[in-house]
């Protein structure tokens, strides 16, 4: 209870600094030399902005959401490994006015246009000051990375992006700093005020982690605790100094680099309890405690949490601790689904997710920067990946699409080869993505797969990206609307209606290789009235549905998507 209150008390001091525009003092950033560092302030560098034009007639990004949901159930989100994505200087490493150079690729901001991919939110991996190429191992919350730009151009992505229609969240690492972050290196002082800042102990206390991994490392003056690896040691939270200053670097990107939220890394492994080191009710406190905080500087401000657990774990974790949660498993039968060819594998876990969460309020996706690439994990099957990209735009839920995959980027593990440069062009091995050497060579297959090769063909797996997204973006039943699973009589098939108020939506999507013929399948509608079919996306439908058994195609072609919008007569 004591520790409550004063997490309490610090949000309204962060509040009223926020309402005086006070500055948090700066850290000096640091280099790692071996297992532990030693602190070296740096100066970082400033490369000279890229000027892009700015567009005009654009949408007001900070509308309300629909049907009073919140704003982010009309998104869909875009996630980018910054250092692949564009290179505007020709170092090798992409950056954020490289970033902002792409910005129309994503959404040129008139919404009559088409050719854009569509997209209304983006999610930047992590930017700050780093020793890694991933950035996941933090030396400087309050500063971007220099191979990355300065904090003047991620404030120019943002008004770019703003201008646009696209909300912009950021990776924030709570759980864990570098081995080279000034903290850590003072906090091997056993004497130093920064000793508990991290978790330590004299001797090693040898238990395994989760997982079975080793959590334990041998330090200069002990053992320091650290779930991830050695040189990502584990923050202790039990100690209000350490939450003062995370709060207060959430405080600086929303207030000072006009942030839209983030995304939280490792939310499950926050706060250990001896040998419990995930889903801890000291975990659930401290959230629900930030959650509280960061509603105070900003209301709008959204979380996106990374739970890699179960549903009913994760469900624990929104509504008063973050927005929305990342939810794995289903993500893990979009794939299945796509794999087999059957599509009640998807329904069925849908089922539970829908069911367990409040409308809509949680995040799905097909991969992301931690797994092999959904292309490389279908065997380069391009009608499974199309079947994977229709269940994901046309679901409930704030989808996330990762960079590359809406042109079937292939990847493999180590970590480092499922994050390789965007492949923008097949005209030669630095893909469009840099005028130097790419910081890591692209996948083999970019003369067969980029953007340019099929940004035109109206058939390609980027067509039908662009065309999904932008039917969300249009259709507010594909947004916000009710899920109601619909009996088709064929399990090859996934059908279903999306529905609000205003207007319903039948999709039908043939999960498998083969065609489904028309004496093979039956769709059970109830309606309350007569409807007019009329196509989104596929087929045109040979009849108007009725109450019963309906069969709007005399054959529906393999890995297929059609979306039929059902009109209510007279």
């Amino acid at each position: 209870m004591q520790k409550r209150l004063f997490l309490i008390f610090l949000t309204l001091i962060f509040v009223l600094i926020a309402c005086d525009g006070a500055t948090p003092t700066r850290q000096p950033t640091a280099t790692s030399d071996g297992d532990v560092g030693t602190a070296i302030a740096t100066e970082p560098t400033t490369p000279a902005p890229t000027n892009t034009p700015s567009p005009t007639a654009t949408p007001d990004p900070f509308e309300s959401g629909t049907n009073g949901f919140p704003w982010w159930n009309d998104l869909v989100f875009y996630e980018i490994f910054v250092r692949s994505f564009y290179d505007s200087d020709g170092d090798g490493v992409g950056d954020l006015n490289g970033v902002i150079e792409k910005l129309d690729y994503l959404n040129d901001g008139d919404p009559t246009t088409t050719d854009d991919l569509g997209v209304t939110g983006i999610w930047l991996m992590p930017i700050t000051v780093s020793p890694s190429y991933h950035g996941y191992d933090v030396t400087d919350y309050f500063q971007v990375d220099p191979e990355y730009g300065t904090n003047e151009d991620f404030l120019r992505l943002m008004d770019e992006a703003h201008a646009r229609g696209i909300r912009v969240i950021v990776d924030l690492v709570l759980n864990h700093t570098s081995i080279s972050h000034p903290w850590f290196i003072e906090s091997q002082d056993p004497d130093s005020e920064k000793r508990d800042w991290y978790i330590w102990a004299e001797e090693n206390p040898e238990y395994r982690g989760p997982d079975g991994q080793v959590v334990w490392h041998s330090g200069d003056s002990g053992y320091y605790y650290g779930v991830f690896w050695s040189g990502m040691p584990d923050l202790n939270y039990e100690n209000p100094n350490v939450t003062f200053e995370m709060f207060d670097a959430a405080r600086f990107w929303l207030e000072e680099m006009n942030v839209d939220g983030f995304r939280l890394d490792a939310i499950k492994h926050m706060i250990e309890e001896g040998e419990g080191q995930q889903n801890t009710p000291s975990t659930h406190e401290w959230l629900q405690e930030f959650y509280q905080f960061y509603k105070a500087v900003n209301p709008d401000a959204l979380t996106v949490g990374e739970a890699w657990t179960g549903t009913q774990q994760v469900v624990e974790y929104t509504g008063d601790e973050v927005d929305i949660a990342f939810q794995f498993f289903l993500a893990e039968d979009i794939l299945n689904t796509a794999r087999v060819g059957l599509g009640q594998i998807y329904r069925d876990t849908l089922v539970e997710v829908y069911d367990s969460f409040p409308a809509n309020q949680y995040a799905t996706f097909i991969t992301n920067h931690d797994q092999n690439r959904i292309m490389s994990q279908l065997d380069e099957d391009e009608g499974q990946a199309r079947v994977a990209a229709a269940i994901l735009l046309t679901s409930p839920g704030v989808p996330f699409i990762y960079y590359g995959e809406e042109i079937g980027m292939t990847g493999v593990k180590p970590d480092e080869d499922i994050r390789l440069p965007m492949q923008w062009a097949s005209n030669g091995p630095n893909v469009g993505f840099t005028e130097g050497t790419p910081w890591r060579p692209a996948a083999a297959d970019f003369p067969v797969r980029s953007v340019d090769r099929q940004t035109d063909d109206p058939d390609s797996l980027l067509s039908l990206y662009r065309d999904l997204v932008h039917l969300r973006n249009a259709h507010e039943a594909l947004r916000v609307g009710d899920w109601t699973p619909v009996e088709a009589g064929s399990p090859r098939l996934l059908t279903f209606l999306r529905q609000t108020e205003n207007e319903t939506v039948l999709v039908i999507i043939n999960a498998n290789r083969n065609a489904v013929g028309a004496d093979d399948y039956s769709l059970d509608l109830e309606l309350d009235g007569a409807v007019t079919a009329v196509s989104l996306h596929g087929l045109q439908p040979n009849s108007n549905p009725t109450s019963g058994g309906y069969v709007p195609f005399d054959e529906i072609p393999p890995q297929s998507v059609h979306i039929i919008q059902l009109v209510p007569e007279g």
